[in-house]
């Protein structure tokens, strides 16, 4: 039983443990306070929620009130045996800072950015990002980047050299640009799922990753160790996890919370194309009190509960995965609503008398952010139960499927990697084409392909621009994808 920076942890392993805290365990599940889980259960569900139902709530106050009678030992299971230094098993790598970082007591925020070399030998893909605090003392969230890009890793590590402490300060993003701002991410609650089958991430022995930890204010000076844990792939991942952000921008006003106001702000977002949504992070800091996310259909007629976070804790919040992914068609529009408590009555607000509050940084600034996981939609992905599916299942298409190629938009003169899907055994073959429809190269596998999944290779030996990928097999299908070709 922990909250930060309140109550510290109370080992509940043993009947005597437990009853030791009877009373105090009745009230804090009485009253809401624990466990620790804001979001709606009624509105959507998500995996690993914490919440008590009102007969168990029930249950506890009815065993307390009874004196707290032990039952039957013989029926206690035991204490079950958890992974030690993660929430979901033994990772296949785990990466950390180069040494400890010293946060001094000076009741300051610092953002610190560390450079941190991939630690593989060559392409792995991606099923799970675990991230794992060193001090929760100080730690108030972590965003992982990612970047291949030459120019952004020299750069970055320039500004490592040049920071008298390890890593360098950055306040905001990243402090140069990558190729994936938000690879993994932490917070106070937040919870580690591997994405669905065939989904996930890739990095390389060439790309880095830029760790930006915001620590918050401490009147003791502190050091910080955090690790990242990796899981691989059991097979290549064809579709790439993608991110939407939605920040100030997305307003219908400005972002200024006057003094003694409680204050809505409305955000608005929009895809040309069907996607599906993975996890959501809705962000605010002390004045946040709600926040409720949907999406509608452009005719009013339809709306997808996202989620309704009625009491909104600062201390408890992080990316909430769905046990199954949330398909959002077209054209539907995406609502985040948060609200906000700028007066004396909000025992959290950190100025005293309140003062006007507008974006910032800081633990004591305000923010509006609405981060996004997502893949583009397939058929059958509203069906991907995240508990039930290992690596090895995934849906059925009535129909042979080319898939995006990875990555999506590709340099001259790089491998691509391509997936498809076989409906039933067959030949294939492949043409590569500009947009007149002109064949480049082609391509034909030697061996007859069974049933299901495959992966190949295309190198895109050609000058930027717009091509085609052509996909022919000898039981008559043709399938066509569009490849941008980059510098």
């Amino acid at each position: 039983c922990h909250r930060s920076g309140e109550i510290g942890p109370m080992p509940f392993t043993t009947y005597k443990e437990v009853s030791n805290y009877g009373a105090f365990i009745t009230h804090v599940t009485s009253t809401g306070y624990m466990p620790p889980w804001t979001p709606d259960p009624e509105y959507t569900s998500f995996i690993g929620e914490r919440f008590l139902t009102q007969s168990q709530i029930d249950l506890l106050a009815t065993w307390y009130e009874a004196g707290m009678p032990e039952g039957n030992p013989k029926k206690n299971p035991g204490v079950p045996e958890f992974p030690k230094g993660s929430q979901i098993g033994e990772p296949d790598l785990v990466i950390k800072m180069p040494e400890p970082y010293a946060h001094g007591g000076d009741m300051t925020d610092q953002y610190q950015v560390f450079v941190l070399e991939t630690g593989v030998t060559e392409e792995k893909f991606i099923k799970a990002v675990e991230i794992r605090p060193g001090n929760a003392e100080i730690a108030h969230h972590c965003i992982l980047a990612y970047t291949e890009k030459e120019s952004s890793i020299i750069a970055a590590e320039a500004l490592d050299r040049a920071d008298p402490d390890v890593g360098y300060e950055s306040f905001g993003d990243h402090g140069v640009p990558v190729d994936d701002f938000n690879f993994g991410e932490w917070s106070p609650g937040a919870t580690t799922k591997p994405y669905p089958p065939f989904i996930g991430k890739r990095i390389s022995p060439d790309g880095r990753f830029l760790m930006q930890m915001h620590y918050g204010p401490n009147s003791i000076e502190h050091e910080d160790l955090t690790k990242v844990n990796l899981f691989f792939a059991d097979k290549p991942v064809q579709r790439r996890v993608k991110l939407s952000m939605m920040l100030t921008g997305s307003l219908s006003e400005p972002f200024f919370i006057p003094a003694n106001q409680v204050k809505t702000f409305h955000g608005r977002t929009s895809f040309a194309k069907d996607i599906s949504v993975l996890a959501i992070t809705p962000h605010c800091h002390l004045l946040g009190q709600s926040w409720l996310c949907y999406a509608v259909s452009a005719d009013l007629s339809d709306t997808i509960p996202l989620v309704s976070i009625p009491e909104y804790d600062f201390n408890w919040q992080g990316p909430y995965t769905f046990q199954k992914m949330k398909h959002i068609p077209a054209g539907y529009t995406i609502h985040a609503i948060c609200k906000y408590d700028n007066t004396k009555d909000n025992p959290l607000n950190p100025n005293d008398p309140p003062e006007m509050m507008t974006w910032g940084e800081l633990h004591n600034d305000e923010m509006f952010l609405y981060f996004m996981q997502y893949v583009d939609y397939l058929p059958g992905d509203e069906n991907l139960d995240s508990n039930d599916l290992s690596q090895d299942e995934y849906v059925d298409f009535d129909e042979d499927y080319l898939f995006p190629v990875w990555p999506d938009s590709a340099a001259s003169n790089e491998n691509v990697k391509i997936a498809f899907y076989l409906n039933e055994q067959a030949r294939v073959s492949f043409e590569f084409m500009n947009v007149r429809g002109d064949v480049l190269t082609s391509h034909n596998l030697k061996n007859e392909l069974s049933e299901g999944i495959h992966w190949d290779d295309v190198d895109l030996t050609c000058p930027q621009g717009t091509y085609f990928l052509r996909m022919k097999t000898s039981t008559g299908s043709d399938e066509r994808i569009r490849i941008e070709v980059t510098d």
